[in-house]
């Protein structure tokens, strides 16, 4: 007799000291604004708790190709420096946990992350648009 078992699984991670739910947090985020305007970042949600995340980011563009760079910041206050003459950051002086590169207009994508406790950008880092606006801040809590 051919016996199948399909138990349910519910796994969590400690990680120092904090549980996290095996079931992520997704996070709905928008790319707007087209080239000589502003542009931004939307999330519909600004403060997410510890754990799996997955940012689900469109770009609602007419014409422009945007990207979604997560950073991990040093503290809620910390400036970000554009490089000069060449209207980008140097993603490598940032602790980047992903991007979501070149969408096109009217695309989608996907990052997931496992977030620690504190303080987050998610930012443009096309030729001028972190310039024009195109960034977010955002906490994860503890």
């Amino acid at each position: 007799m051919n016996r199948l078992f399909a138990p349910a699984l519910f796994v969590l991670t400690l990680t120092s000291g904090l549980a996290f739910a095996a079931t992520p947090t997704v996070v709905t985020v928008k790319e707007l604004g087209e080239g000589g305007g502003a542009m931004k970042i939307e999330m519909d949600k600004t403060e997410l708790p510890a754990g799996s995340v997955v940012f689900k980011v469109t770009n609602d563009a007419m014409t422009e190709t945007h990207e979604m760079v997560l950073v991990h910041l040093k503290s809620a206050d910390q400036q970000i420096a554009v490089v000069p003459g060449k209207h980008r950051i140097d993603e490598s002086k940032l602790k980047s946990l992903g991007e979501v590169s070149h969408l096109k207009p009217g695309a989608s994508g996907e990052l997931k992350a496992t977030l620690t406790p504190g303080s987050y950008m998610l930012l443009c880092n096309i030729k001028g648009h972190f310039e024009a606006g195109m960034y977010t801040k955002f906490t994860v809590a503890k």
